[in-house]
C-alpha cells in the first residue's frame, strides 16, 4: 500500500467528507465506474481507465490523476490511469498550479517546450504519475480493455466510437477555462480539483466494497 505524502491526506480526507454533496444522478454514474473497477479487480484483471477531453489540458488530466491517488488509497489494485484527447496540446498551466496548492510536488520531466512532461510526485515512496497531453490513442494509453470516461461534451460528441475500449462513460465536468484571465481563475480550478478528486474517491471506496 502506498503511503501518501501528509498534505495529499489531509486533502483526501477533507473531500470524503464531501460525498454528500453529490447528487443522485452523479452518483449513478460514478458506480458504474466503480462497478466496472470492481468486476475487473474480482477476476484479477487489470484496470484501465482512460479519461478523455477534447484537448487533453485540464479536465481529463485532474480525473486521471485523480483516479490514479483515490485507487492508492483506497489500496484498489491492479488500477492503471491515463488521459488523451481528439487532438493534443498541452496539460494546462492553471492545472498544475492548483496540484502544486494541494501538496503534489511537480517537475518538468522532458516533453517540448510547447507540451513538458510533467512528473508529479505524492508519496516520499517513489510513487509518481506523468502527465502530458496526447490524442486518446497514442501511447502509453492502452487500445484494448479499458474504460473510456468522457469528462467533456465536445469529447463525447466527436469520439461517438472509442476502438478497443470495454464500456463508456460520460462522466462529464464544467471546464474551468471559463475562470482564464479573471478574478476567480485560482478558485474555479481549485474548486474543479476538489469536486473531481471527491467523484473519484466516491467511485474508489465504492470499488472496493
Amino acid at each position: 500500500m502506498t503511503k501518501l505524502n501528509p498534505p495529499i491526506v489531509d486533502f483526501l480526507q477533507q473531500r470524503e467528507k464531501e460525498f454528500d454533496q453529490i447528487d443522485v444522478e452523479r452518483k449513478k454514474l460514478l458506480m458504474q465506474l466503480a462497478q466496472y473497477v470492481r468486476e475487473r479487480t474480482s477476476a484479477s484483471q487489470l484496470v484501465q481507465l482512460t479519461f478523455l477531453c477534447t484537448h487533453n489540458s485540464r479536465r481529463s488530466h485532474l480525473s486521471q490523476i485523480w483516479a490514479h491517488v483515490a485507487a492508492d488509497y483506497y489500496n484498489v489494485e491492479p488500477v492503471k490511469t491515463f488521459s488523451g484527447g481528439t487532438e493534443a496540446t498541452a496539460m494546462n498551466p492553471r492545472v498544475v498550479d492548483s496540484l502544486r496548492r494541494t501538496g503534489f510536488e511537480i517537475q518538468i520531466d522532458g516533453g517540448s517546450a510547447e507540451n513538458p512532461c510533467y512528473l508529479l510526485s505524492y508519496s516520499d515512496q517513489g510513487a509518481t504519475i506523468e502527465c502530458f497531453s496526447k490524442v486518446y490513442h497514442e501511447s502509453p494509453n492502452p487500445t484494448e480493455h479499458y474504460a473510456a470516461i468522457m469528462t467533456c461534451s465536445s469529447a463525447d460528441q466527436a469520439c461517438p466510437i472509442v476502438p478497443g475500449c470495454e464500456t463508456r462513460l460520460p462522466i462529464r465536468y464544467q471546464d474551468p477555462k471559463v475562470s482564464d484571465g479573471t478574478p476567480q481563475e485560482r478558485a474555479t480550478y481549485d474548486e474543479r480539483s476538489r469536486q473531481i478528486c471527491r467523484e473519484m474517491l466516491y467511485a474508489m471506496s465504492r470499488a472496493r466494497d
